[in-house]
């Protein structure tokens, strides 16, 4: 008889110095992944009930939502988004970590790249915040210019407003 693991437990966690934890970052970013690949890349680098803010997005909670507010919707505009990480700091107490990284990607035909930095509060290895700041106004002017890319954003959009209304209704 052959025994059955459960799908529903998170792998084991390695606590990760910054520099391998900014290096499974640049992977994760620079591979090309897909979606579904590069949120399972970054489940063992996020706290299951990471928190994420960022621009154009309600403040997000957990894996779950990084996978479905942020990668998938992220990933159908973008479909061939990656980066490149340029810099990194982190902190004296080896609490927070800051990545800057410049991402590239096609939005209808137009070719972008738009630089990012992102704020990580860290906790025995895995992030627990993060915090990204960039200028969305390259995204929105390849999308003022990519008609063929305004039903996706519509899609996208709505389907993230709806994630938040529903996650506001439940509290």
């Amino acid at each position: 008889m052959q025994a059955r693991m459960s799908t529903t437990i998170d792998p084991p966690r390695q606590r990760l110095s910054a520099e391998q934890w900014v290096e499974q970052f640049q992977v994760g970013w620079q591979a090309r992944l897909g979606p579904e690949v590069f949120a399972e890349h970054f489940r063992p680098l996020l706290s299951p009930d990471v928190r994420l803010v960022g621009p154009q997005l309600p403040p997000l909670t957990g894996f779950e939502a990084f996978k479905e507010s942020f990668v998938r919707p992220t990933f159908a505009l973008i479909p061939d988004i990656h980066g490149e990480v340029e810099r990194w700091v982190v902190s004296e107490d080896g609490q927070t970590l800051y990545i800057e990284l410049t991402l590239r990607g096609t939005i209808g035909r137009r070719e972008i790249a738009f630089r990012a930095c992102d704020r990580l509060s860290m906790r025995e290895g895995v992030a627990i915040e993060r915090e990204s700041y960039f200028d969305p106004g390259a995204l929105i002017a390849a999308l003022a210019r990519s008609p063929r890319a305004w039903p996706v954003f519509i899609r996208v959009q709505t389907a993230r407003l709806r994630g938040a209304l529903g996650k506001r209704s439940r509290r």
